[in-house]
């Protein structure tokens, strides 16, 4: 059996389990600076250049697993860090050097929304 030709391109949406939907409207919207785009029923999108993020209410077993961790770039670590510890949000590590190569560093930070999921910000920097 051959795969369908479905000219993947790009992810166009992430959905991200919320268990407080205001409060993960709050976080996104007001700590991280991502663009509200709407909110429908059990709903709240968002725009991240040309992906979107959509926040939901989980559909069946409220305990079920969080999301995958979603990876955002940033051009400057440090200060994307500075903002997180200044809104007051959860670090699990600080920025660090996850893989050098002779051009670039490829540095990363991990935290948590207020809904237990873990997201991080990576900023890969010329050497």
């Amino acid at each position: 059996m051959t795969a369908p030709n479905l000219n993947l391109e790009k992810i166009g949406q992430v959905a991200v389990p919320v268990k407080n939907l205001a409060r993960a409207v709050e976080f996104y919207r007001d700590r991280l600076g991502m663009q509200f785009l709407f909110e429908a029923p059990g709903m709240a999108f968002f725009q991240l250049g040309e992906v979107r993020l959509l926040l939901t209410l989980p559909e069946g077993d409220e305990d079920a697993p969080a999301a995958s961790i979603l990876y955002y770039t940033v051009s400057d670590i440090q200060a994307a860090y500075g903002s997180l510890v200044e809104g007051g949000v959860e670090i699990l590590e600080k920025p660090t050097v996850v893989h050098r190569t002779g051009a670039s560093e490829l540095w990363m930070t991990f935290f948590r929304d207020t809904e237990e999921n873990t997201l991080a910000l990576m900023s890969e920097i010329a050497v």
